[in-house]
């Protein structure tokens, strides 16, 4: 990944907004490598690349898929630095970029009829960002204590069993600390649908989640 590094050149920078300059410093580091800095697109590659496998990693259901994806944001983020510029934060660009090429992957995998969800066991769970949710799920959960690894590979597959749309709201919005509107922007929806899907997907999590706490059984992914 980081070889991409030395094709730097130099290019011209363009004005942009002053408010998201001053307030996000990943866009300064993006008008750096607009610059032809190397060092600030490494920078952003290592502030991004596991949050990025991380969230694609549950778009598209295989870690080695989404270890190309996320070489592939890098590389269009580089494309485009020419022509960058800063309308949203950061993040939110370049997980539009993660959206759209996730959206991609799926529909090929399903055109080659090649979808296949790998469940991970209990190794490799340690800092998985899913583990957060585990947690705060475990409070639906007042007659049931469950350990860190099992609590956190039932919530993995209960996200599994999501929808894509409102699969990619949660994860934005749990793991990276978007507001609706951000999502809304990365999404190419509107903040009150976010919201919506938001709603539901908790909703769904809830109820298999208590389903789960009754029978004693894995939720089951939906078809």
């Amino acid at each position: 990944m980081l070889a991409l590094i030395k094709r730097f050149s130099l290019s011209d920078s363009k004005p942009c907004p002053k408010n998201y300059v001053d307030e996000d410093a990943d866009v300064r580091l993006m008008l750096l490598v607009q610059k032809g800095d190397a060092n600030a697109f490494e920078e952003l590659v290592l502030r991004y690349q596991n949050r990025l496998i991380g969230v694609l990693e549950h778009l598209v259901g295989r870690k080695d898929l989404a270890e190309d994806l996320a070489q592939e944001v890098f590389l269009r983020v580089y494309r485009a630095r020419a022509r960058y510029q800063p309308h949203a934060k950061f993040s939110t660009w370049l997980f539009t970029i993660a959206n759209n090429l996730a959206s991609n992957a799926r529909r090929s995998l399903a055109r080659r009829r090649e979808v296949h969800i790998e469940q991970r066991g209990s190794e490799g769970l340690t800092g998985d960002p899913l583990a957060q949710l585990a947690l705060a799920a475990s409070g639906l959960m007042p007659n049931r204590q469950l350990d860190n690894v099992e609590a956190c590979s039932m919530v993995q597959q209960a996200i599994q069993g999501l929808n894509d749309r409102q699969r990619m709201a949660v994860l934005l919005a749990k793991f990276e600390d978007m507001s609706y509107a951000e999502i809304a922007e990365v999404m190419q929806l509107s903040p009150q649908a976010v919201k919506s899907l938001i709603s539901r997907a908790r909703g769904s999590l809830r109820e298999t989640l208590a389903v789960y706490v009754q029978s004693g059984k894995h939720p089951r992914k939906k078809s």
